[in-house]
C-alpha cells in the first residue's frame, strides 16, 4: 500500500517539477532561437542518443520565428513536425499542443480537397493556394505556400501561411464602395437628366411669362407716361428692372447647367480672335465707360470656342462693371506658354500649358473672399450698386475645369484684381 506523501514532500516534488519545466522551456527556447544545434537525450535503456538539428540553423530559425506569417513543417503523413509561434497564434492553440497533430485537422470543411491537392503537388513543385483554416469555430482565410525541404531525417514539406483576413475585409469594403458608387452614378445620371429637363422647361416656359411682363410693363409705362405720377413710373421701372434681372439669372443658370453635359467639341482656336469678338460685342459698353483694353499676343490652343468666349466675356465685363467711380477702366490681357508648372498635378506628364492673365484697376476685393467668388449666387457687392446674378464666375470656373485647367485670383480692396487662367495647349495630352 502506497504511503501518503507529506506536505513537505509534495512541496519538494512540486519544486522539482517546476525546475524541470523551466529547463524544458529554456531548452525549447534555445532550439527556437538557434542557440543549440544538437540535443543529447537519455534513452529508456540507460544509453544516450544524439539528435542533430539540421533545420535548427540559427539564421533560418530566427527568421522563421520572427516572421509575420505562420510557418509549419510537415511529414509525409501530414503530421506537424515544427511550427512557429505565429501559426499557434493563428489557430489560437498552445504551441506544445500543435506538434504531432495532423495539419489537415486545421483545414476548414469544404477546403479539404483543395488542401489535399496542394499537399500532394508540394512534394514535386512549389505550389500555393487560398483556403480557410479553423480557429475554434471561426474561419481564417489564408494563402498557403508550400515547398519541399531536405532534412537529416528525410524530406519534409514547408508550409507558409499568410493571414488574408485584412485583405479580404478591404476587398469586401471596396466591393461595397464600388456598389455604392454605381448607385450614386445612377442617381447622378437620373439627376442630370432631370436637370436637362428643367433646363428645357426654363428656356421656354419660365422665360415666356417674363417676356410678357417686360413687354406689357414697358408698353404701359410708355403709353401712360403723361398720365402716371412719378411714383407710379418708379414702380413700373422697378418691375421692368426686376424682370430683366430675373431673365438674366435664368439665362445664367441655363448656361451653368448645360456645362454638365459631356459634349466638349475641342478645336485649336486663336485666343486673340476670341477676345477681339468679345471686345466687339461690348463696344457700346466700352465706349460708355471709356474703358481701355490692352491685349498682348496669345497662343492658339485647343478649346471649346463658345465656352472659352464666355470665360472672357465674364472676366472682361466684370472688370468693366467693378470699376472705380470716376476712373476709366484699364484692362490688360497677357499670357504665354510654359512647361511643368510647379506643384501642378496636371503637369506631371510634361504637358505644355498656356497661361492668360487678366488684370484691371477696379475696386478689387478682400482676399478673404477668394473662395466665395467662384460659388453660385455669391455676391461681394449689393445688387443696388452692381448688377449681376452672382453666377458668372461660377460658370467661368466650371468651364476652366472642363478644359482640365485652373483659375486663380489675387486682389486687394481698392487695388484691382488679377485673374490667371492655366489651360493645356492640347486637350489630348491634358
Amino acid at each position: 500500500m502506497n504511503r501518503q506523501k507529506t506536505y513537505e514532500e509534495l512541496i519538494k516534488e512540486n519544486e522539482e517539477l517546476h525546475q524541470q519545466l523551466e529547463e524544458a522551456t529554456d531548452t525549447i527556447q534555445a532550439i527556437r532561437s538557434g542557440q543549440v544545434d544538437a540535443l543529447v537525450v537519455k534513452s529508456p535503456n540507460g544509453g544516450h542518443q544524439l539528435f542533430t538539428l539540421k533545420t535548427a540553423d540559427q539564421t533560418y530559425r530566427v527568421f522563421i520565428e520572427k516572421m509575420n506569417e505562420g510557418a509549419v513543417t510537415l511529414s509525409h503523413e501530414g503530421l506537424i513536425l515544427y511550427c512557429n509561434s505565429m501559426f499557434a497564434s493563428m489557430i489560437n492553440m498552445p504551441l506544445s499542443r500543435v506538434l504531432g497533430l495532423h495539419f489537415s485537422d486545421f483545414i476548414a470543411d469544404g477546403f479539404q480537397e483543395i488542401y489535399l491537392d496542394l499537399f500532394n503537388n508540394g512534394w514535386r513543385e512549389d505550389s500555393k493556394t487560398e483556403l480557410c483554416v479553423t480557429r475554434g469555430g471561426e474561419l481564417v482565410p489564408c494563402q498557403l505556400s508550400v515547398t519541399m525541404l531536405q532534412l537529416d531525417e528525410g524530406p519534409a514539406l514547408s508550409v507558409i501561411l499568410t493571414d488574408l483576413s485584412f485583405q479580404k475585409e478591404i476587398q469586401q469594403l471596396l466591393k461595397q464602395n464600388n456598389l455604392r458608387l454605381a448607385e450614386i452614378n445612377t442617381e447622378l445620371e437620373v439627376s442630370n437628366h432631370d436637370l436637362q429637363q428643367f433646363a428645357s422647361i426654363a428656356s421656354h416656359d419660365l422665360q415666356e411669362p417674363l417676356r410678357k411682363i417686360l413687354i406689357f410693363s414697358t408698353m404701359l409705362r410708355n403709353k401712360l407716361v403723361d398720365e402716371l405720377t412719378d411714383e407710379n413710373v418708379t414702380y413700373l421701372n422697378k418691375i421692368i428692372a426686376s424682370s430683366q434681372r430675373m431673365r438674366n439669372m435664368i439665362t445664367d443658370i441655363l448656361s451653368y447647367s448645360r456645362l454638365s453635359t459631356n459634349v466638349n467639341n475641342f478645336a485649336v482656336t486663336s485666343l486673340n480672335e476670341v477676345i477681339d469678338e468679345v471686345i466687339e460685342d461690348y463696344e457700346i459698353l466700352i465706349l460708355e465707360k471709356k474703358a481701355k483694353i490692352i491685349v498682348d499676343k496669345l497662343p492658339d490652343i485647343e478649346v471649346n470656342r463658345g465656352q472659352i468666349k464666355q470665360v472672357f466675356q465674364n472676366l472682361i465685363s466684370n472688370s468693366i462693371k467693378f470699376s472705380k467711380p470716376g476712373l476709366a477702366p484699364v484692362i490688360r490681357i497677357s499670357g504665354g506658354v510654359r512647361e511643368g508648372l510647379e506643384g501642378s498635378l496636371k503637369d506631371s506628364t510634361g504637358t505644355k500649358n498656356c497661361f492668360v492673365t487678366i488684370s484691371d484697376n477696379g475696386i478689387g476685393f478682400d482676399e478673404l473672399y477668394y473662395e466665395k467668388i467662384f460659388s453660385l449666387f455669391e455676391r461681394l457687392n449689393t445688387k443696388d450698386k452692381y448688377e449681376g446674378s452672382g453666377i458668372g464666375l461660377a460658370i467661368t470656373k466650371k468651364i476652366i475645369d472642363k478644359h482640365n485647367g485652373s483659375i486663380a485670383v489675387s486682389s486687394k480692396e481698392g487695388e484691382g484684381a488679377v485673374f490667371e487662367l492655366t489651360l493645356p495647349i492640347s486637350q489630348r495630352l491634358g
